[in-house]
């Protein structure tokens, strides 16, 4: 019977020996020595890629937004939701069922440039999902996700299975006391996402996506956070009210919207 270390031997040299087959003559290195040092190296380039990106979600989301910014938004596009119910049959059209999903023009189906092109960022796909032409092959034509805007996107929509990173970011201290975070501190957006829906819906996009990415995050103890929720539960009531002036409507709070393809 072999041990857990023979296996694991056995298997990394099969792994080893594979990747180093499919590896083409150029490939970013970084992302090679990350997947030469892995407990389990992964067979494959594009394997590999994906683990860089995993393991590095704020480059993920530093590059997804600048890849946006260089793309812009699409012309005569604007941030809109899903109608509440649709007809069985129709076409889905591409549109986020809440404003907790960020907004993504190049994902509508008004706007989406198929394959090759990144449905979130808007940029080319190349080999292995790498976001620059590093092997003069133009867009790979059966991707539409970048490896590093699926890590960003996943950051963005559910940023508490990275609440150990922001605390280390962070240094371990509450955002908003300075005081030493709980076990149980939460994350929070400074600016919450109904307010950037209801007061800077018309915020350029992709600045937009700032409101999701590590700037408006950060790691709070959980008094602090019911406190937070507690005041801007109030806020949204007085304006419902009119208390505050007019308030634009508030649609419903919904996760669902097409994800990223698993990695």
């Amino acid at each position: 019977m072999t041990t857990g270390s023979s296996w694991r031997a056995e298997r990394n040299e099969r792994s080893r020996a594979r990747l180093t087959k499919a590896l083409p003559a150029v490939f970013p290195v970084p992302v090679l020595d990350r997947a030469l040092s892995r407990p389990l190296i992964p067979p494959l380039p594009r394997l590999a890629v994906d683990g860089y990106w995993r393991a590095h979600p704020l480059r993920a989301d530093r590059l997804a937004r600048a890849l946006a910014a260089v793309s812009g938004a699409p012309e005569g596009w604007t941030w809109r939701l899903a109608e509440a119910v649709r007809t069985r049959g129709e076409p889905r059209s591409g549109l986020p069922a809440s404003f907790r999903v960020p907004p993504a023009p190049w994902r509508e189906a008004a706007f989406a440039r198929g394959g090759g092109w990144c449905c979130v960022c808007g940029q080319p796909v190349y080999r292995f999902g790498w976001h620059v032409d590093l092997w003069a092959r133009g867009p790979n034509r059966n991707a539409e996700w970048h490896a590093a805007c699926v890590a960003a996107w996943q950051f963005w929509t559910a940023p508490t299975a990275h609440v150990a990173l922001l605390r280390r970011l962070q240094q371990r201290r509450c955002a908003a006391r300075g005081k030493r975070l709980w076990r149980t501190a939460e994350i929070d957006h400074r600016v919450p996402l109904f307010e950037v829906w209801r007061d800077r819906r018309d915020t350029p996009w992709p600045d937009l996506l700032a409101y999701w990415g590590l700037p408006n995050l950060q790691v709070i103890n959980r008094d602090v956070h019911v406190e937070k929720c507690a005041e801007e539960a109030r806020g949204r009531s007085r304006a419902r009210r009119g208390a505050d002036g007019p308030a634009t409507g508030e649609p419903r709070i919904a996760t669902s919207g097409r994800g990223p393809p698993s990695a």
